[in-house]
């Protein structure tokens, strides 16, 4: 089932429990890696819309956690957070996923994210397997698509100031 197509970003839901994502960077894969696994990196371009990023914490090593925190204009604070499981640099990357806000903590998703390059692009496709249905449903609900095809954007942006 097709959520969204377009030539450089897709959200597709390969089955009930899954939201499978894929983006086209005119970038190597390392600079891809680096701006997605460095703190320094993800501060410039992580978040959407009116959200503004206020935590940005990634320990980068199997068993390490990371966490993003992006304030709303109305104040209240969403995060990300979860634990890397698997680390193949500049490739591969495996980890949870869980949504914290107020009155509110999703449950957790395993993350797997890969990151292709030819010809000096990098394809990062990244899928989430949630524990149900609901809850992948529940992430859709959320505004996921529109969220994720603006904050991939932005990296987009980012890339192009890294090199």
């Amino acid at each position: 089932m097709l959520a969204r197509s377009d030539p450089t970003f897709s959200l597709t839901l390969p089955s009930d429990r899954e939201i499978a994502m894929r983006r086209v960077f005119d970038a190597p894969r390392e600079r891809v890696f680096d701006a997605w696994t460095k703190p320094e990196q993800v501060r410039r371009w992580y978040g959407c819309g009116a959200l503004t990023l206020i935590v940005c914490e990634i320990d980068l090593r199997v068993g390490g956690s990371y966490c993003y925190v992006l304030r709303g204009p109305d104040g209240v604070n969403h995060g990300l957070e979860g634990t890397y499981r698997e680390i193949v640099a500049p490739r591969r990357l495996v980890y949870t996923e869980r949504y914290v806000t107020q009155h509110f903590e999703s449950n957790e998703a395993l993350v797997t994210v890969t990151f292709t390059e030819r010809h000096g692009k990098t394809t990062l496709a990244s899928l989430s397997v949630y524990p149900a249905r609901e809850d992948r449903d529940a992430h859709l609900a959320s505004g996921v698509e529109s969220g994720a095809a603006l904050t991939l954007e932005r990296l987009a942006e980012h890339l192009a100031t890294m090199a």
